[in-house]
């Protein structure tokens, strides 16, 4: 089934996150929506509804689940433990949750292949943009029953709608060793992180600081699962990622490059907050695993090995929150060296 040609273009807002589009009525459709979405799951019908019909979407309420099932079928839901093919790559090719499904269409640097929203979703200006930005680049929108989309999902929250897209392309290891228009480069390595929330929390934190580029290990660590791309609220779309076979080799090759290696860790002799000048040169912050640290090779590798002091009663932070001060710590020195 293909979706009705939609009337012409309306104007596409794609400014700041969050921002509802211009002169759309949210409360419009909501009580024909629901309704179809009550008759579709009763009867199995596949007719659209009156609000579907009217901006241009596929209602899909029976049949398989179309042509990018990831084999998640069954059981229960909750950070990317289903049973889903390993991406041999970054991955990202199934995105869930609002912010990144805006982002990843805002973006454009993948073929975005089909968007899926509940049927009885609530009217919102951040569903109305995703909307008109999808129909603006031909992105075919279905309308799905909810209970469809939450068996799909692979996060525990998937906030009534899910992307299909092509896997996310990995940035070139030798290209993010070079000076860019004036700027030097500004890394952060990931020892063995596990946890997709707490990756995705820090690529938002990277994004923000302005971050030029993510360093991953291709084994024994997480990559781009949907929970990493709803958590880093589509910060995957922006900054450049790539994979390495081991993070001990990476690390000699940053040196080689003239790029300082400053490790993360709990036991280190001096404090974040007295990196200097390092900041202003080419660097690289590596963060540790969640409960392990940095692993004793990685650890070896680095110039130098800086800790966060910690002022109360618990040991240490998160993997995420300690990305965010060493990374805005860098930030911070750049700034007042620019001023």
């Amino acid at each position: 089934m293909a979706p009705r040609k939609p009337p012409k273009a309306p104007k596409v807002n794609t400014g700041k996150p969050g921002r509802p589009a211009g002169g759309r009525n949210t409360n419009s459709g909501v009580g024909s929506r629901k309704a179809a979405a009550k008759k579709a799951e009763s009867s199995g019908s596949s007719s659209r509804s009156g609000a579907a019909a009217k901006r241009g979407v596929v209602s899909r309420t029976g049949g398989g689940r179309g042509p990018v099932s990831r084999g998640a079928a069954g059981g229960g839901r909750g950070d990317d433990r289903r049973k889903a093919p390993v991406a041999k790559g970054l991955g990202g090719e199934q995105i869930e949750g609002r912010q990144a499904v805006r982002e990843l269409l805002i973006g454009q640097k993948r073929k975005v292949r089909e968007i899926w929203i509940a049927a009885d979703i609530d009217p919102a200006p951040i569903i109305e943009d995703i909307e008109e930005i999808a129909h603006a680049q031909n992105v075919v929108v279905m309308e799905v029953p909810r209970r469809k989309l939450e068996e799909t999902a692979r996060s525990e929250a998937p906030q009534g709608i899910i992307a299909f897209a092509k896997e996310l392309e990995e940035a070139s290891f030798a290209e993010m060793l070079k000076t860019r228009n004036g700027v030097a480069p500004f890394l952060v390595a990931v020892d063995g992180v596990t946890d997709p929330g707490n990756l995705g929390a820090l690529l938002r934190c990277c994004d923000g600081a302005g971050v030029t580029g993510v360093v991953l290990p291709k084994h024994r660590a997480v990559h781009v699962t949907p929970t990493v791309a709803k958590s880093s609220a589509g910060a995957v779309e922006h900054v450049p990622m790539t994979l390495v076979s081991g993070l001990p080799t990476a690390i000699q090759q940053m040196k080689d490059k003239g790029i300082w290696v400053v490790g993360l860790d709990d036991g280190g002799r001096d404090t974040l907050f007295n990196i200097g000048k390092l900041a202003n040169e080419g660097i690289c912050i590596v963060l540790g695993a969640e409960g392990n640290g940095l692993s004793r090779l990685v650890r070896d590798r680095c110039d130098t090995i800086v800790g966060i002091p910690m002022l109360g009663q618990v040991s240490s932070l998160n993997v995420s929150a300690a990305a965010a001060l060493a990374t805005y710590e860098v930030t911070r020195v750049r700034l007042a060296n620019n001023a």
